[in-house]
């Protein structure tokens, strides 16, 4: 999958607020500013939204056609069987009001039962059962094939999960989308995936503060982070966005608020110094869904 700046710049759409009409606000907002990627899942809640925002853009001739976008979203534990693959990723079409994705991702590797289809931290032991990767992927071959979703990917996968994946994978994953920040910064994930040819992804690319789950500002509070924001004229934010940017990494950020929405999309008019690298690598580097989850769910840096 080639880095095009379509993809580069995804919006995210997770959101602890229930308003519809703020989220199509800020997608219409998204899609003036230049945004053309947005990243849903159908444990958000946000699916609905975004397709009448969509279809809202349409209507006022913000974009030509649907194939401008790149719209990607996930599959959640609750369907995360083999038999429950397609007709999941069909709900979320019909919910989005769209014939096909451009990307669908396996959300988490585990699967739960059934019953829990409610978004939940931590996952217990007893709420899972024994994921079937092989079945699983099989089923997303079967999505990509089938032309609902132009390409597959997964998100939360390990350099491990990912290497047992592509040893019987017909079609190889696309992308892997990740938590992933100047604050964790997943080097050697990053550098696997490079070799295998999977585009990174990086969620919560400015910490995760508002999380519902966990909560930190290491990245926007970083005093390294603002004295090199300080140095270009440029925001904590935008510092951040750009280092991934240089990175070879693409990312899904969030801000339903007018501003910086179009902030955090103006990082393509300065470049970092290897100083500001050099500084960046120093930073403290810690992992903050590492709570929310069950032990051994990832390997360690």
């Amino acid at each position: 999958m080639e880095m095009d700046l379509r993809r580069v710049m995804a919006f995210g759409t997770a959101s602890s607020s229930n308003d519809p009409e703020i989220l199509k606000a800020a997608v219409i907002e998204a899609i003036k500013v230049g945004y053309r990627h947005f990243d849903t899942a159908s444990i958000y809640g946000s699916e609905k939204a975004l397709g009448e925002a969509i279809a809202e853009a349409l209507k006022l001739g913000l974009i030509a056609s649907r194939d401008e976008l790149f719209i990607s979203s996930k599959l959640w534990l609750s369907d995360n069987q083999p038999h429950l693959v397609l007709p999941a990723l069909k709900k979320s079409l019909e919910i989005l009001g769209l014939e096909y994705l451009d990307l669908y991702l396996i959300h988490w590797p585990l699967t739960s039962k059934p019953e829990l289809k409610q978004l939940k931290f931590p996952f217990e032991e007893d709420d899972l059962i024994p994921f079937d990767l092989k079945g699983v992927w099989a089923s997303m071959e079967q999505c990509q094939n089938s032309g609902l979703t132009k390409s597959i990917g997964v998100s939360n996968f390990s350099a491990k999960r990912l290497q047992d994946l592509l040893s019987f994978a017909t079609i190889p994953p696309a992308v892997n989308q990740v938590e992933l920040n100047p604050a964790w910064q997943q080097k050697n994930l990053r550098e696997f995936c490079k070799g295998k040819g999977i585009v990174v992804t990086a969620y919560s690319p400015l910490g995760s503060k508002e999380s519902l789950y966990w909560g930190t500002n290491d990245v926007m509070e970083s005093e390294v982070l603002k004295q090199i924001a300080d140095a270009h004229t440029k925001s904590v934010a935008q510092v951040s966005l750009r280092w991934l940017y240089e990175q070879g990494v693409t990312f899904a950020v969030k801000s339903f608020n007018r501003d910086r929405i179009k902030e955090n999309s103006e990082i393509f008019d300065f470049s970092l110094t290897s100083d500001d690298n050099h500084k960046i690598d120093q930073i403290k580097q810690e992992r903050k869904v590492k709570k929310f989850v069950i032990a051994d769910l990832w390997d360690e840096e």
